[in-house]
């Protein structure tokens, strides 16, 4: 079998859904190794488990060759698929990677699903139709799948640098797969700001109908710039007037955030009040998909170590499956003589349904003043919930005589949260 970085997160997670009766929706932004996952890890792992080739269909929609003709063709593809599929006694694996490029797809894939032996898997960089309209166009039976630029853990595969050579290149670089084919700094500099210009932002453009690229990519810049602060469409409208003296109405803002969600560039943390148990409207954190793009994004100007590692600690907890929030906690204290109401900040709500925890990124504790400014909000919380804190060098995980749990950075992006 070939040497590869075998993604085997993602792989569990195709295995795990192998065969259930739902179309199975990979997405994740472009280059991120969406196609690779089906074509070849999830193709060997089929392989390896008996099934034979002729029964593993795939088409892909990213590439200018057409072996088989213009598949892009509604009928020519119908036509094409069911020729493949010859036997109703064997099962068939199904993978159409970037289907949205196909006209009325959604008919084809629903219809190769209602086939008891036929196990389809699609891929998608553009959520449009496949996250709020998902349930509609394949009829309430799929199974989403995001994929995310390679993780820490992903990255060190087979490196046998010290791990913090490796966190410096993984926080300049990132993690996107096309990386390991370029060998120099100025060659990784390139590739990420072509995948940036040529790809994502025209990408973007031309699914959306965007007529002020220039405002666009300004917003992006905006965007990565201010990741893991507070903000909403308004106050981002207001920083492009005052500082990069562009004008965008904050309607059209939430308009073009909306589109660079959609090619998962970016995801947005709700702001949750965790003793009023209700979210704030509109308020959120951005992080990016990945670190080295957004460095890429910013002529690599803005390298804080402290935002880079929250940006990585949030991709790190949606890859393992967590839901993110960002946490409030109010309190009523005296201050000046006075009773106020005073806000704490917890950097992360994360939740997979059994399991909450509440998190907070610190690069450094520090002094003891430091180290109480980031227990505040984690000592306020009135429920028994795991709280950690995740501290950017390299310590011995242990706990505190108040129950906060502390782990090191590498830790946690090797072992997880528990």
């Amino acid at each position: 079998m070939a040497n590869y970085i075998k993604r085997d997160i993602y792989l569990q997670k195709l295995v795990n859904r192998m065969n259930n009766g739902e179309v199975k929706v990979i997405t994740g932004p472009r280059r991120s190794g969406k196609s690779w996952l089906l074509s070849r890890i999830f193709k060997d792992y089929l392989q390896s488990n008996g099934v034979d080739e002729k029964n593993i269909i795939i088409v892909s929609f990213d590439t200018d060759e057409e072996i088989y003709g213009d598949l892009t063709d509604h009928q020519a593809l119908k036509s094409f698929l069911y020729s493949r599929i010859t036997s109703s006694e064997t099962n068939y694996y199904v993978i159409l990677d970037e289907v949205q490029e196909v006209d009325g797809f959604e008919r084809i894939v629903n219809g190769l699903n209602a086939k008891e032996n036929v196990d389809v898997y699609v891929t998608g960089s553009n959520s449009h139709f496949l996250s709020s309209d998902i349930r509609t166009i394949f009829r309430g039976r799929s199974d989403e799948i995001r994929v995310y630029p390679f993780s820490f853990n992903e990255f060190c595969t087979d490196r046998t640098e010290p791990v913090t050579e490796l966190w410096k290149e993984y926080y300049t670089y990132g993690g996107m797969p096309g990386l390991l084919r370029q060998r120099t700094p100025e060659q990784k500099v390139a590739y990420l700001q072509r995948l940036w210009n040529k790809t994502y932002l025209d990408d973007v453009v031309e699914r959306n109908g965007v007529k002020d690229k220039v405002a666009l990519s300004t917003l992006a810049d905006a965007l990565c710039s201010s990741i893991g602060s507070l903000t909403n469409p308004h106050r981002i409208s207001n920083i492009l007037k005052s500082v990069q003296h562009t004008a965008i109405d904050p309607n059209t803002v939430g308009k073009y955030i909306g589109y660079l969600e959609d090619a998962f560039l970016f995801e947005g943390a709700k702001r949750f009040n965790i003793k009023g148990n209700k979210y704030f409207d509109s308020i959120k954190k951005y992080y990016a998909v990945d670190v080295g793009l957004r460095a890429a994004k910013l002529n690599f100007r803005q390298q804080e170590p402290s935002h880079i590692m929250e940006n990585v600690i949030y991709n790190e907890l949606r890859l393992q499956g967590y839901t993110v929030d960002v946490g409030l906690v109010e309190s009523r204290e005296k201050r000046d003589g006075k009773l106020a109401y005073i806000q704490y900040e917890v950097d992360f709500i994360a939740s997979n349904g059994i399991d909450r925890f509440y998190i907070q990124s610190a690069f450094e504790l520090g002094s003891e003043e430091k180290r109480q400014q980031e227990l505040n909000s984690l000592l306020k919380i009135p429920d028994s919930f795991k709280k950690i804190v995740i501290v950017g060098t390299d310590i011995a995980p242990y706990i505190d005589n108040k129950g906060i749990h502390y782990m090191g950075l590498f830790q946690f992006l090797r072992s997880g949260l528990q």
